[in-house]
């Protein structure tokens, strides 16, 4: 996941354009007066969508989370199916906040099952959701695939790509989670949608694995850096060290 704090963006007249969008720290650190946001986790579009149209509602939602918060609590929250989307939202963000390490994390029966972690804040001091509701309604929001997205993109559009860090011949640990969501092949069919959109006038910044595979994908478009960042995602405080990533930027 990228460091919004390392983002520079280059001038750009058009949409700011994030095909997977995540946590949204690259959009508010951004905060473009126009922009479109999209993701194919449609659990964590409900989310965003709910935060523009309802940010009031989920924050009665999360106080009650807060105020009931405890390991039994958490695992009857996680087995539930809310009814409502603002109940959805909120579910969704309640267990996010309080499970392990914040992973999101589904079964093949696409069924959240992380388990409970240490954090207890459902409600954070940094919270603004009126905020975030005011930046996200200069946001188209949409649930799809990331090339589609892209496909979007014009001249004097910037799109800011930040897809899972997959890559070639590696199957070991949280990479190999990430191959069953994003397989190598998506990986190419993101570099040449990438390349089409570049061709089309659009300014483009790709946060990917540093790593060979990646490199080699990427050979000749644009110019690449490598980036340092904690590694969060580990069991034990030891595993989460400094690492970097690539970023390829063709602007």
């Amino acid at each position: 996941m990228f460091d919004s704090g390392q983002l520079q963006l280059p001038e750009y007249s058009g949409a700011y354009i994030e095909p997977f969008v995540g946590g949204g720290a690259a959009f508010f650190h951004a905060a473009p007066e126009n922009a479109i946001l999209s993701d194919a986790n449609n659990r964590l579009i409900e989310l965003y969508q709910t935060v523009r149209n309802q940010h009031a509602k989920l924050e009665e939602h999360l106080l009650g989370h807060a105020r009931q918060h405890c390991k039994e609590y958490y695992y009857q929250i996680r087995g539930a199916t809310p009814a409502t989307k603002v109940e959805r939202a909120a579910q969704f963000l309640y267990l996010n906040r309080t499970c392990w390490n914040g992973l999101y994390r589904e079964n093949k029966k696409g069924i959240f099952n992380v388990p409970i972690g240490t954090k207890t804040a459902v409600l954070l001091d940094s919270d603004d959701f009126k905020e975030w509701s005011k930046m996200l309604k200069k946001a188209e929001i949409l649930c799809c695939d990331f090339e589609k997205t892209i496909d979007r993109a014009t001249e004097g559009d910037l799109l800011f790509i930040d897809p899972p860090y997959t890559v070639k011949h590696n199957l070991n640990g949280f990479v190999k989670y990430n191959q069953n969501i994003f397989a190598w092949e998506d990986q190419v069919r993101l570099r040449d949608a990438a390349i089409k959109a570049h061709n089309r006038g659009a300014r483009i910044i790709i946060t990917n694995a540093n790593h060979e595979s990646i490199r080699d994908l990427y050979s000749g478009f644009g110019q690449s850096k490598e980036l340092l960042r904690k590694s969060v995602i580990s069991g034990k405080s030891f595993g989460r060290s400094d690492t970097t990533e690539l970023m390829i930027f063709a602007i």
